[in-house]
């Protein structure tokens, strides 16, 4: 039986945090910054005094109060379960660019809540966009990578998919919200039988025992096939923004062991997703040193040797599917769908004019194998 396997990084489907939506990068630079600052700071146990006015400065500096949903929203946020009571974070007084932020909170045990990203709905174009690069590919079973949630891919897959594109929706749909507070989680389409999920969300770091190792998830998808299961294990590693190769590296090796693993149930496993690294990299030679082999690297494969941006060197491959030895032995063509991108040199879909309204900056990477 031949089928399709692919893996997308599809950037959020119908919101996107507004920083990553910013063309100056220095900019986002400094909004990423300031919001690792500002979720470090809201931590401590204890506010001393300079806590307390670092904190009223970031959160005055991005609106971090602001919850006026006539106004466009603020690149950070502060969500409170009670904002303004003493149970609270801060207190505010004035408005508009007279407003003064107090924190009242003495420390993280003082108030609930937390700082987010945030976040505005994403253009109808953009949405479609992203459907037609989900169309086009076809897959059986496609790795979505970076999903609000179940209930956005579950919208995706009957209102944009079906509905707006028509094409056949899915009939299965799943995904586990995995450790990112920014709602980029790791899910699956599929048209054969999902039959069980395992997650590894409470791994923790060998190295930090503190420190949950995964950054989203590794989430093992076992999907009934007409005989022997195959195991897709769902990947976005450590991203470059803050970088830590180390924990990448960690991570990497981790995935090497749940790999090992899942071949001792099944010789069908397949490692997907955005690995954040590039062929040549720590990362993905902790992968390949199990066997697995990427698909890019097939005879079959004529397409550019990025997955990202503008696709053209292999440090711009980000994206992978490696597989196991009996499925490599079975590849029968190997595609890169680049159209959804805007960039130079890059034929795009006649639907997207503009980095504005392209369906991802990802391309999306597919494997037929015949199992």
């Amino acid at each position: 039986m031949s089928i399709r396997i692919a893996t997308f990084n599809m950037e959020n489907v119908f919101r996107r945090p507004t920083v990553f939506r910013l063309e100056d990068p220095a900019k986002r630079r400094e909004i990423l910054d300031d919001f690792a600052e500002l979720v470090g700071l809201l931590d401590l146990p204890v506010y001393q005094a300079d806590d307390k006015k670092e904190i009223a400065r970031l959160v005055k500096k991005h609106r971090a109060y602001d919850t006026d949903p006539k106004n466009p929203p603020p690149p950070i946020f502060v969500n409170q379960s009670r904002p303004g009571k003493e149970s609270g974070l801060f207190r505010t007084t004035g408005s508009g660019r007279n407003t003064d932020v107090e924190v009242t909170a003495k420390g993280r045990a003082a108030w609930a809540g937390w700082a987010e990203l945030g976040q505005d709905d994403l253009d109808l174009d953009v949405v479609r966009n992203t459907g037609r690069v989900v169309s086009e590919v076809d897959a059986d079973i496609l790795l979505t990578v970076e999903v609000e949630d179940r209930f956005t891919l579950e919208r995706f897959n009957t209102q944009v998919l079906a509905g707006a594109l028509g094409r056949r929706p899915y009939p299965y749909a799943l995904l586990i919200d995995g450790n990112d507070s920014r709602g980029i989680d790791i899910g699956i389409l599929s048209r054969h039988p999902i039959t069980s999920v395992r997650t590894h969300l409470f791994d923790t770091n060998p190295d930090r025992p503190d420190q949950r190792l995964f950054s989203r998830d590794c989430p093992e998808f076992e999907i009934r096939l007409n005989g022997t299961p195959l195991v897709l294990l769902g990947n976005h590693l450590k991203s470059k923004s803050h970088d830590d190769p180390e924990l990448r590296l960690a991570q990497a090796r981790r995935v090497a062991q749940i790999y090992r693993a899942a071949l001792e149930r099944t010789p069908h496993v397949v490692v997907a997703g955005d690995l954040n690294d590039h062929p040549e990299s720590d990362t993905a030679a902790v992968l390949e040193g199990t066997g697995l082999r990427d698909v890019m690297t097939h005879r079959s494969y004529r397409g550019l040797p990025g997955t990202f941006g503008e696709c053209k060197s292999e440090q711009n491959k980000l994206d992978y599917l490696l597989l196991a030895p009996e499925v490599w032995q079975e590849v029968q063509h190997v595609g890169l769908e680049t159209r959804g991108i805007f960039a130079d040199d890059i034929k795009s879909f006649d639907t997207v004019t503009s980095k504005a309204d392209a369906a991802s900056d990802h391309a999306a990477l597919y494997v037929d194998v015949d199992l």
